[in-house]
């Protein structure tokens, strides 16, 4: 990766953003979606900035540009429309140790705005380093499809309890009574518009100390068959299971390429490995399997293709199989 992707924090901090014209104003309409103080830095501005300062939205400079206009900005912007005065502002921004995006000439960028997937707290980036503007949109507007358009009030709610549920549901709880927050009867009422039942629900839940049993303490097992080590050709289901697992269990270390999809705090036992040999006996890896699941965790198994069968012996007959190689 040229740039690795992550969130900056601009609440109550400077974004510089130069020009005054429809390239600044969509850069102007994608910061107002935050908390930060907003300057436009131009001569003159088109009448859709020039509302924004008259509304005490963000500050205009129209002064010299000096590198001090920049210093100590979470984020600068330069679209002037003239490649060659953007050029030169990045230098200046650049002399000011600013993080700075020009608008069209990505070898002057060192950060990229991504498509993004509003469901404030929760924002979805989708990014190609310049590479592929397009598909990101592409993916943007399937993601607006799968993602309720409320769903972000449900996350604010969570984090809002998160208080109460750190000082009521036991330690060992938290991640199954997570899961059943996102993933069931929670998320399932809030999306039908029966926010106010979905909250007592959770609050309901967090005062008993966790998720109810039926849903808290059933456990998962996914068997993958793998045929192939590229991470890319992973299907979108087994890169789901990866990240949900509690558990991701080997049964080759060569499918080690294939753990950088899971997610990053799930355990990981990979064969030949954690014990020393490629001859740990199926049976073995089965047993640590049923083991977890019996609390509840879930845990996705990779296995050769080629032994898939013999590997689903005595495993919990609703056992998922997912083709983990798009064919």
């Amino acid at each position: 990766m040229k740039f690795f992707p992550m969130f900056l924090r601009v609440a109550e901090r400077d974004v510089v953003i130069v020009g005054g014209g429809e390239t600044a104003a969509q850069k102007a309409r994608l910061m107002l979606k935050t908390e930060a103080r907003l300057i436009f830095v131009a001569p003159e501005l088109d009448p859709e900035l020039a509302a924004l300062v008259d509304e005490g939205r963000a500050r205009h400079h129209g002064g010299m540009i000096t590198p001090d206009l920049f210093r100590g900005a979470a984020l600068t912007f330069i679209g002037t429309g003239c490649p060659g005065i953007d050029a030169a502002l990045h230098a200046l921004a650049r002399e000011a140790g600013a993080l700075v995006n020009v608008v069209d000439q990505p070898a002057l960028c060192e950060a990229t705005t991504p498509s993004i997937v509003d469901r404030d707290p929760l924002v979805v980036a989708i990014g190609t380093e310049g590479a592929a503007p397009i598909l990101a949109r592409q993916i943007k507007t399937r993601l607006e499809s799968i993602l309720e358009p409320r769903l972000g009030d449900l996350v604010g709610l969570g984090g809002r309890l998160r208080g109460a549920v750190a000082a009521r549901v036991p330690r060992e709880n938290r991640r199954a009574f997570w899961r059943w927050v996102y993933d069931d009867a929670p998320r399932r009422l809030h999306a039908r518009g029966a926010e106010r039942e979905a909250a007592e629900l959770i609050k309901q839940a967090i005062e008993a100390g966790g998720a109810p049993k039926e849903a808290g303490t059933k456990g998962a097992v996914t068997l993958l068959p793998v045929s192939s080590l590229e991470p890319d050709l992973m299907t979108l289901r087994a890169v789901q299971r990866l990240q949900e697992a509690d558990l991701v269990l080997c049964s080759d270390a060569s499918f080690v390429p294939i753990l950088e999809l899971a997610r990053r705090d799930a355990a990981r036992i990979v064969v030949g490995r954690d014990h020393g040999t490629e001859d740990w006996l199926v049976s073995d890896q089965r047993k640590v399997i049923l083991d977890e699941f019996a609390t509840g965790a879930r845990v996705v198994w990779l296995v050769a293709r080629r032994d898939a069968e013999r590997a689903a012996l005595g495993l919990p007959e609703d056992i998922e199989r997912v083709p983990a190689v798009r064919v």
